[in-house]
């Protein structure tokens, strides 16, 4: 229950976002049946974007999946921060938490990982299965009642997410109280982020730019 009660600030996010991609999804051409098995199976924002526009672009099938894959490689590196918490935990016990693991409940948990310096499983269960539940839900609305709102941008859904972010952000930077490595991290992750965005993809640009600021708030710790 505290895990469920800790995801309610992002599901305004996930409900917009979602939304959004259900009426991309379904100008795409995708069932309302086809919209909730993609939201079912892939649970993924960016792959759902990114799989609705090669579809209408009569991608194949290969192109797709290995696009979402290396979009989606994002999630290794997170699941690699969490892994300490769940070490006791059996290899199926640990699929299973990081089957549902998304950028969303990734902030929220390393949040909580900050404050209380440790994850209960059940906890994480229930903060990963209310976001999945609801993303569902989001995608299949959007699909449903979309055909009345043809411009999401209009109702400021795409800024849903990213405020949802910077929120999770602020609480922990708030609750660690090392604003000095913060802020350098933070300045770090943004140029080589722009950089690498200049000369290659934007998901390359995430990668770099993560493993570099981590490395960097790494360093700056171990030296202090």
């Amino acid at each position: 229950m505290n895990g469920v009660k800790d995801c309610v600030p992002t599901l305004l996010g996930y409900l917009s976002i979602g939304f959004a991609a259900g009426i991309i999804e379904k100008t795409a051409g995708l069932s309302i049946a086809e919209i909730a098995l993609l939201s079912t199976l892939v649970y993924a924002g960016s792959a759902q974007f990114i799989f609705a526009g090669m579809i209408t672009a009569s991608s194949t099938a290969a192109g797709i999946v290995a696009t979402i894959f290396f979009v989606n490689l994002r999630h290794l590196l997170m699941s690699a921060a969490l892994s300490p918490y769940f070490r006791k935990l059996s290899p199926v016990k640990n699929m299973l938490i990081g089957s549902l693991l998304t950028d969303e409940t990734f902030g929220v948990a390393s949040n909580q990982a900050a404050s209380e310096n440790k994850i209960h499983p059940s906890w994480m269960h229930g903060l990963n299965v209310t976001a999945y539940l609801n993303w569902i839900l989001a995608n299949v609305a959007g699909a449903v009642f979309g055909q009345w709102i043809t411009d999401p941008e209009g109702f400021g859904l795409d800024f849903a997410l990213p405020a949802m972010f910077i929120g999770l952000l602020a609480l922990q930077m708030v609750s660690r109280k090392k604003y000095a490595v913060d802020i350098t991290v933070g300045i770090s992750a943004a140029i080589v982020g722009v950089g690498c965005g200049l000369l290659f993809s934007s998901s390359i640009a995430i990668i770099a730019a993560t493993l570099s600021a981590a490395t960097i708030g790494s360093v700056i710790e171990k030296w202090k």
